[in-house]
């Protein structure tokens, strides 16, 4: 890392949804923090979710979205390189972002290590202990003939029967609220806690969960939770010592 930079993790945006019009506020606020950490911006890290649903067919993207892209397009010009982690959401995501925004794309959790620390890092979805219906059921969207089934789809009819079905996520609507379930019951905690019996990491970072969350696993590892930019506004910083969460306020 250069001296006086940070490096910024952010998560779970869920742009397009409830609505395009309460949608279009949140983007905003999401493009207006852009602008303001590229000033110090060692990297920026993208954890998965930034859309609420997005499908690349070989020729089409979802409608949409200009302010962001465009920002991202214009922080990656200028040198600042971004990492995109794929979600549940975006996980149909394919090289769109790696050819027209030269943003590396990964679908799994991915190790890094900054000044010396040792970072794992990923979206969060379908990892740790239970949830085996989701894990069986991700196995049938990523299968590549599902993806080719679903390409059949004209866009108009794909794009919005997916937005139709993702937008009655109570996460996303407002109407359920995200609470602490313990440590011995959030499956990222106990997914870090056995990925530490086999190596050190000093950081877990983490998305998916919609809940800020930050937690001493032991002396030297902690597991943060980068909340959502649908009720908390939350982010990840690294000055290369120590790494925090923080609220955005505008």
């Amino acid at each position: 890392m250069d001296k006086n930079k940070k490096i910024y993790f952010a998560s779970d945006q869920h742009l397009g949804a409830p609505t395009p019009e309460k949608s279009f506020i949140r983007e905003k606020k999401f493009v207006k923090w852009l602008d303001e950490v590229k000033k110090d911006a060692d990297a920026i890290f993208l954890l998965g979710d930034l859309f609420d649903f997005w499908f690349e067919y070989k020729t089409v993207v979802p409608k949409g979205f200009v302010r962001v892209l465009g920002k991202l397009a214009e922080i990656r010009d200028s040198g600042i390189p971004i990492y995109f982690f794929v979600g549940n959401h975006d996980l149909w995501m394919d090289d769109y972002f790696e050819k027209e925004l030269d943003i590396p794309v990964y679908h799994k959790p991915k190790e890094f290590t900054f000044n010396g620390k040792e970072f794992l890092i990923g979206h969060g979805d379908g990892l740790g202990p239970g949830d085996k219906g989701y894990k069986r059921m991700k196995k049938v969207f990523i299968n590549p003939f599902s993806k080719w089934l679903y390409r059949w789809l004209h866009p108009d009819i794909g794009v919005r029967m997916a937005q139709h079905l993702s937008v009655k996520n109570k996460l996303i609507s407002g109407d359920e609220d995200v609470i602490f379930l313990g440590e011995e019951n959030e499956w990222l905690v106990q997914y870090c806690k056995r990925k530490l019996e086999t190596k050190h990491y000093d950081y877990f970072i983490f998305g998916h969960r919609h809940l800020p969350l930050d937690i001493k696993l032991n002396e030297k590892s902690t597991y943060l939770n980068l909340g959502d930019w649908v009720s908390y506004f939350t982010y990840g910083v690294f000055d290369g010592e120590t790494l925090e969460l923080k609220e955005y306020k505008d």
